[in-house]
């Protein structure tokens, strides 16, 4: 989820900021465990922002009296580092655990430590997933390593107010006509700065660049693992695209999912943000309910894309692997996918059924502007090519995103910054 929704993939370095604020709960550093008596059992679910579960957890505990499930939520890094941990001793991981897609090439590479869901139905479920989601969470040999949770299907996020005082349109499907390619969005917020000066075009070069690399089949990596992020064209592109936009003054210069990046939301320093369905949920509890329909949702440059989604895993050390792969699979059912989109955190289901339901179809957000999300965002995700993502893909976007800070700061040029990036690049391949 993106984070929800923060989770999804969420940004490059300091992209889990956004989770620090949630309470931590169930924070025992075992699994589950029984209780002798009446055989009763507790299972934890860790994840790394908040999943929309809680109310699914009261339904589950009640149709299950006999079994409790805690929750554990802690910083993006900090929970996948945790589980490496956790699968390197032998101990201390959740029952079931959240794995970002960023993330789950890394943790394919140690199946064994995890339970194969396919022996425990998981293979049935199969044509229910939108194709490359299925695809994501096995490896060749069938072995299901989890349930995917949620898309990010992409968007652009903007506010009606600030486009109206620059004399842009704010009727979203106006809006959309704007910026058919990523040039024309840059071009629309030089037209927009030279309106309103004193605010930004968007909040981070670096979120600007996850959007598009998020489009592309191949980015940092080629199909059979190997690294071309200093040969593929498309990451040099989109990397001086974003570049050059902030050199221009169009970026807020603020960290993704930090502090300050929050603040800027509230305090309504941008007038555009790249919008990954789970986004919604960040920007209005940043914003607050005094911006309720000052913002709106039109649609992303280049068709669609994703950015983000997880899936639920199940570690072998779990006491309980089949109560644990049953609670999995109910969190990632139809309805509870369903439930969750609607809900506040508003993550995008990974499951084709849901995505055609009408009443997902139908879902406006009030608080924008009564924005058909579920026309949006699922017409995005399902539209879209993924993206292949390396074994490394993870630790290989910390270095190109800190590199557009550098220029956000003023303290390198894009050409500086793109030489920089590489060669971070390659330092952190060699560890």
């Amino acid at each position: 989820m993106g984070p929800s929704r923060a989770r999804r993939s969420l940004s490059f370095a300091a992209a889990t900021a956004v989770a620090a604020s949630l309470a931590v709960t169930g924070c025992s550093s075992s699994g589950g465990s029984g209780d002798a008596a009446g055989g009763k059992i507790t299972l934890t679910v860790a994840t790394f922002s908040d999943f929309g579960y809680k109310p699914l957890i009261a339904e589950y505990e009640k149709a299950h009296p006999n079994v409790t499930v805690k929750e554990r939520v802690s910083q993006l890094d900090q929970h996948h580092n945790s589980l490496s941990t956790q699968l390197s001793s032998g101990s201390g991981a959740a029952d079931v655990v959240a794995i970002e897609e960023g993330y789950l090439p890394k943790f394919r590479e140690v199946k064994d430590k995890f339970v194969n869901l396919a022996d425990y139905g998981a293979a049935a479920r199969k044509d229910e997933y939108l194709p490359y989601k299925w695809a994501q969470g096995t490896t060749a040999d069938g072995f299901v390593l989890g349930y995917g949770t949620d898309v990010g299907g992409l968007a652009i996020c903007y506010r009606k107010d600030l486009f109206q005082q620059a004399g842009l349109p704010t009727d979203r499907a106006e809006v959309a006509k704007l910026w058919p390619t990523w040039d024309a969005y840059f071009k629309t917020g030089d037209a927009f700065r030279a309106k309103v000066a004193d605010h930004a075009w968007f909040d981070s070069a670096g979120n600007v660049f996850s959007a598009m690399m998020n489009q592309t089949e191949v980015g940092f990596f080629d199909t059979s693992d190997s690294y071309v992020a200093d040969t593929n064209p498309k990451v040099k592109e989109f990397f001086q695209s974003a570049g050059a936009a902030a050199e221009h003054g169009l970026s807020a210069n603020l960290a993704p999912f930090s502090q300050q990046w929050n603040a800027g939301i509230k305090q309504g320093k941008m007038a555009t943000m790249t919008c990954p369905a789970w986004m919604t949920g960040l920007i209005q509890s940043a914003a607050g309910p005094e911006s309720a329909g000052k913002w709106d949702i039109a649609a992303v440059p280049g068709g669609g894309g994703n950015w983000g989604g997880s899936f639920l895993t199940v570690p072998k050390q779990s006491k309980h692997a089949k109560e644990a792969a049953e609670l999995a699979a109910f969190l990632t059912s139809a309805a509870s996918e369903k439930a969750i989109f609607q809900g506040p955190t508003g993550s995008l289901p990974s499951l084709q059924g849901p995505l055609q339901d009408p009443a997902v179809q139908g879902t406006k957000q009030p608080y924008f502007s009564d924005a058909p999300t579920g026309q949006i965002f699922a017409a995005s995700a399902t539209g879209l090519k993924p993206s292949f993502r390396g074994t490394k893909d993870q630790e290989v976007r910390i270095p190109f995103g800190n590199a557009l800070q550098l220029i956000e700061q003023q303290k390198a040029t894009t050409a500086e910054a793109w030489t920089k990036a590489l060669d971070e690049a390659k330092k952190g391949l060699a560890h």
